[in-house]
């Protein structure tokens, strides 16, 4: 099971930001997951929580999607979680959102093109995303795993589905992986639940403690130089 750091190594630095997701990296994570939202400038920007309605200059500034990925290294799994739904502050129709980040992703050129991950609560979001590049796999986020669900990933061509690692057992991984479909769960911080999730078939685990996680699954810990 794979282990992706969660915003980063989002218990040990500032969540969303390069020194996290170079934190991650040197804990020896497999990959991140971070969230991208678009400023009105055009910006793509990551953060989790909605953008303020006006830019309050004395407060910390979100770091680009270029910044957070040139902090990403040469070696992670990058999922992009796009922040795209009307309840989450904001839902772009144009999809504008989409078509940033596509391209900033491919300015990374070949050597980082199986890297990639998008994913986003919003079915239109991950639609147009494998419409524009159906070289970057996509995945849908859930809170639960259905038939209906699976079925609808599946006939779309998606990659993946993540679900709220709560709502897995080892009969709902096995019907994900029979569709064809990788179970990617967020967000796990328990050590014994995350043994057990790898005991499920889980494909990877988001978490905030990735040093943590890896003890956990026995996989070797310590910081890279």
């Amino acid at each position: 099971m794979l282990v992706l750091a969660h915003r980063g190594a989002s218990r040990d630095a500032p969540e969303n930001t390069p020194a996290a997701f170079r934190l991650a990296d040197r804990q020896g994570a497999d990959g991140v997951e971070l969230d991208v939202r678009l400023h009105p400038s055009g910006r793509l920007l990551v953060r989790h929580d909605p953008l303020p309605a006006v830019d309050v200059t004395d407060a910390p500034q979100p770091s680009t999607l270029d910044d957070v990925l040139d902090a990403c290294g040469d070696r992670m799994l990058v999922n992009v979680e796009i922040k795209n739904l009307a309840s989450d502050g904001g839902f772009d129709p144009t999809m504008s959102i989409v078509t940033r980040t596509v391209e900033a992703l491919r300015r990374r050129g070949e050597r980082w093109s199986d890297r990639w991950l998008i994913s986003s609560f919003s079915w239109a979001t991950i639609q147009a995303s494998r419409g524009m590049a159906p070289e970057i796999p996509t995945a849908w986020l859930r809170i639960i795993v259905d038939a209906p669900t699976i079925d609808r990933l599946v006939a779309a061509g998606h990659l993946a589905i993540h679900p709220w690692e709560r709502a897995l057992d080892a009969s709902t991984v096995e019907r994900c992986h029979d569709a064809g479909l990788r179970v990617n769960a967020w967000t796990c911080n328990d050590a014994d639940r995350l043994v057990e999730l790898e005991a499920f078939g889980v494909d990877a685990v988001c978490t905030d403690v990735p040093a943590i996680a890896l003890a956990a699954l026995r996989r070797r810990t310590g910081e890279r130089e």
